[in-house]
Protein backbone atom coordinates (compact mmCIF):
# COMPACT_ATOMS: atom_id res chain seq x y z
CA UNK A 1 0.00 0.00 0.00
CA UNK A 2 1.14 3.67 -0.92
CA UNK A 3 1.21 6.45 1.08
CA UNK A 4 -1.02 8.96 -0.86
CA UNK A 5 0.15 12.68 -1.17
CA UNK A 6 -2.80 13.99 1.61
CA UNK A 7 -1.39 11.65 3.66
CA UNK A 8 1.89 12.70 3.27
CA UNK A 9 0.75 16.04 4.11
CA UNK A 10 -0.92 15.20 7.03
CA UNK A 11 1.78 13.45 8.12
CA UNK A 12 4.15 16.36 7.92
CA UNK A 13 1.84 18.35 9.56
CA UNK A 14 1.73 15.88 12.24
CA UNK A 15 5.67 15.47 13.07
CA UNK A 16 5.01 19.51 13.50
CA UNK A 17 2.45 19.78 15.54
CA UNK A 18 1.78 16.23 17.07
CA UNK A 19 -1.67 16.87 17.02
CA UNK A 20 -3.81 14.24 14.74
CA UNK A 21 -7.27 16.24 13.80
CA UNK A 22 -5.65 19.47 13.37
CA UNK A 23 -3.10 17.93 11.56
CA UNK A 24 -6.34 16.36 9.19
CA UNK A 25 -8.03 19.63 8.88
CA UNK A 26 -4.62 21.12 7.80
CA UNK A 27 -3.91 18.43 5.07
CA UNK A 28 -7.77 19.02 3.64
CA UNK A 29 -9.56 16.33 4.99
CA UNK A 30 -13.14 17.20 6.70
CA UNK A 31 -13.34 18.87 9.91
CA UNK A 32 -16.06 16.59 11.03
CA UNK A 33 -13.97 13.32 9.97
CA UNK A 34 -11.06 15.35 11.46
CA UNK A 35 -10.43 13.25 14.52
CA UNK A 36 -11.40 9.56 12.97
CA UNK A 37 -9.01 10.16 9.86
CA UNK A 38 -6.42 11.29 12.20
CA UNK A 39 -6.72 8.49 14.60
CA UNK A 40 -6.66 6.09 11.08
CA UNK A 41 -3.72 7.57 10.10
CA UNK A 42 -1.71 7.19 13.38
CA UNK A 43 -2.31 3.38 12.97
CA UNK A 44 -2.05 2.94 9.07
CA UNK A 45 1.95 1.16 9.01
CA UNK A 46 2.82 2.76 5.86
CA UNK A 47 2.28 6.15 7.45
CA UNK A 48 3.58 4.84 10.62
CA UNK A 49 6.95 4.19 8.85
CA UNK A 50 6.99 7.46 7.16
CA UNK A 51 6.97 9.29 10.39
CA UNK A 52 9.87 7.00 12.24
CA UNK A 53 12.13 7.71 9.03
CA UNK A 54 11.39 11.31 8.49
CA UNK A 55 11.77 11.77 12.96
CA UNK A 56 14.97 9.95 12.45
CA UNK A 57 16.21 12.71 9.87
CA UNK A 58 15.31 15.26 12.33
CA UNK A 59 17.25 13.85 15.18
CA UNK A 60 20.11 13.22 13.21
CA UNK A 61 20.30 16.85 12.08
CA UNK A 62 19.52 18.12 15.29
CA UNK A 63 21.96 16.44 17.39
CA UNK A 64 25.61 17.00 16.54
CA UNK A 65 27.83 14.25 16.05
CA UNK A 66 31.00 13.67 18.04
CA UNK A 67 33.28 14.59 15.25
CA UNK A 68 31.35 18.00 14.69
CA UNK A 69 32.17 17.91 18.55
CA UNK A 70 35.62 17.64 18.72
CA UNK A 71 35.48 19.86 15.45
CA UNK A 72 34.05 22.50 17.38
CA UNK A 73 36.10 22.03 20.46
CA UNK A 74 39.57 22.30 18.88
CA UNK A 75 38.47 25.49 16.95
CA UNK A 76 37.85 27.30 20.61
CA UNK A 77 41.23 25.51 21.72
CA UNK A 78 42.89 27.57 18.80
CA UNK A 79 41.01 30.67 19.27
CA UNK A 80 39.34 30.07 15.40
CA UNK A 81 35.95 30.58 17.17
CA UNK A 82 34.75 34.45 17.72
CA UNK A 83 32.05 35.57 20.34
CA UNK A 84 29.95 39.29 20.16
CA UNK A 85 30.88 41.25 23.28
CA UNK A 86 28.50 44.46 24.16
CA UNK A 87 31.37 47.14 25.77
CA UNK A 88 31.07 50.18 27.29
CA UNK A 89 32.75 53.04 25.69
CA UNK A 90 32.71 56.65 26.88
CA UNK A 91 30.45 57.35 23.78
CA UNK A 92 28.38 54.91 24.38
CA UNK A 93 28.13 50.65 24.16
CA UNK A 94 29.72 48.81 20.80
CA UNK A 95 29.90 45.54 19.67
CA UNK A 96 33.25 43.73 19.39
CA UNK A 97 33.85 40.53 18.39
CA UNK A 98 36.55 38.68 20.68
CA UNK A 99 38.23 35.28 20.59
CA UNK A 100 37.82 32.70 23.47
CA UNK A 101 39.94 33.78 26.94
CA UNK A 102 42.48 31.75 27.36
CA UNK A 103 40.51 29.77 30.29
CA UNK A 104 37.71 28.19 27.75
CA UNK A 105 40.59 27.29 25.40
CA UNK A 106 41.98 24.83 27.92
CA UNK A 107 39.06 23.81 28.68
CA UNK A 108 38.42 23.06 25.55
CA UNK A 109 41.92 21.44 25.27
CA UNK A 110 41.43 19.45 28.10
CA UNK A 111 37.77 18.16 26.94
CA UNK A 112 39.40 17.50 23.72
CA UNK A 113 42.48 15.42 25.44
CA UNK A 114 39.76 13.28 27.27
CA UNK A 115 39.00 12.14 24.24
CA UNK A 116 42.49 10.35 23.32
CA UNK A 117 43.42 8.09 26.44
CA UNK A 118 47.01 7.37 26.80
CA UNK A 119 47.75 10.95 25.60
CA UNK A 120 47.84 12.36 28.95
CA UNK A 121 50.91 13.09 30.17
CA UNK A 122 49.17 13.49 33.68
CA UNK A 123 48.04 10.08 33.46
CA UNK A 124 51.28 8.56 33.20
CA UNK A 125 52.40 10.06 35.87
CA UNK A 126 50.04 8.63 37.95
CA UNK A 127 50.67 5.51 36.63
CA UNK A 128 54.28 5.57 37.11
CA UNK A 129 53.44 7.04 41.00
CA UNK A 130 51.02 3.93 41.75
CA UNK A 131 53.22 1.51 40.30
CA UNK A 132 56.17 3.04 42.38
CA UNK A 133 53.64 2.81 45.73
CA UNK A 134 52.82 -0.27 44.96
CA UNK A 135 56.38 -1.85 44.52
CA UNK A 136 57.71 0.30 48.00
CA UNK A 137 54.64 -1.68 49.74
CA UNK A 138 55.68 -5.14 48.42
CA UNK A 139 58.99 -4.89 49.71
CA UNK A 140 57.95 -3.52 52.77
CA UNK A 141 56.25 -6.30 53.02
CA UNK A 142 58.78 -8.50 52.22
CA UNK A 143 60.26 -7.26 54.69
CA UNK A 144 57.83 -7.42 57.47
CA UNK A 145 57.33 -11.41 56.47
CA UNK A 146 61.00 -12.01 57.25
CA UNK A 147 62.32 -12.31 52.90
CA UNK A 148 64.15 -9.40 52.92
CA UNK A 149 68.08 -9.62 53.84
CA UNK A 150 68.82 -6.34 55.37
CA UNK A 151 68.16 -2.86 54.61
CA UNK A 152 69.99 -2.31 52.56
CA UNK A 153 68.40 -5.09 50.01
CA UNK A 154 65.37 -3.35 50.73
CA UNK A 155 66.60 0.01 49.56
CA UNK A 156 68.25 -1.38 46.92
CA UNK A 157 64.97 -3.19 45.63
CA UNK A 158 63.33 0.17 45.92
CA UNK A 159 65.67 1.96 43.96
CA UNK A 160 65.90 -0.75 41.71
CA UNK A 161 61.95 -0.73 40.80
CA UNK A 162 61.85 2.85 40.79
CA UNK A 163 64.24 2.81 37.59
CA UNK A 164 62.24 0.37 36.19
CA UNK A 165 59.73 2.82 36.32
CA UNK A 166 61.11 5.81 34.88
Amino acid sequence: MKITPKQLKWADEYIESGNATQSAIKAGYSKKTARQIGQQNLSKLVIKEYIDKRMAEIDSKRIMSATEAVQLLTSIARGEVKETVVVATPVGVEKAEKEADLKTRISATKEILKRYPGSDKMAEQQLRKAIAEADILEAKARELQGVGDSQDDLLRSIADSLGDVE
